[in-house]
């Protein structure tokens, strides 16, 4: 297995439509005004987060719970940013859409610019043969409130391959968020 550069990554995209839309270069400044990077680096792809928001809370008093998850712990927020409380989460989606090779793996790991403010961003693995908008968590550790941006870099891919394809990819499965297109919740 090995890590895949800018040059693979661009390929993909362009040829086979594995992140739509596709930024070929690292996008640092909109319009002169400057954002949290996104698009292709040396060995990855910067991800953005869209502009829809699932913000954590507990006015209904509930339990957390992923084999009963009440959909009532989110507001919904479409907005530019999202002003996340202190200790507390959101979900949201990527801009793009990830159509994963059968012999590709990648994991997604937060930028060192949330995470120098104490916010965590947790993506788990696209599994070979996934496709679909990126469910995103973001979580506030600090005791302050934490803003997030829409349309800016949140979370950079990285992507392994395989010498050989898969025995069973996640969409022989049938995987649970295979297409999701929204910020999808846990399903059971």
């Amino acid at each position: 297995m090995s890590i895949k550069s800018d040059k693979w990554i661009r390929r993909m995209a362009e040829e086979h439509g594995m992140i739509e839309p596709f930024e070929p270069n690292q996008v640092r400044s909109i319009d002169g005004r400057r954002i949290v990077s996104y698009g292709t680096s040396s060995y990855g792809y910067d991800i953005r987060c869209s502009n829809e928001f699932k913000l954590f809370t507990n006015i209904n008093s509930t339990i957390v719970d992923p084999k009963n998850f009440d959909p009532n712990s989110f507001v919904e927020v479409t907005n530019d940013f999202c002003i996340i409380p202190p200790n507390s989460f959101a979900l949201a989606r990527t801009v793009e859409y990830f159509r994963i090779p059968r012999s590709v793996l990648t994991i997604c790991l937060g930028k060192s610019t949330y995470a120098r403010c104490g916010i965590i961003v947790n993506v788990t693995p696209f599994e070979p043969e996934w496709e679909g908008y990126v469910t995103l968590e973001f979580s506030n550790t600090t005791p302050l409130p934490a803003k997030i941006y829409a349309n800016e870099g949140v979370a950079q891919v990285l992507f392994f391959e395989s010498d050989e394809e898969c025995e069973t990819s996640y969409r022989d499965r049938g995987g649970k968020y295979q297409g999701q297109v929204g910020v999808t919740l846990p399903k059971m």
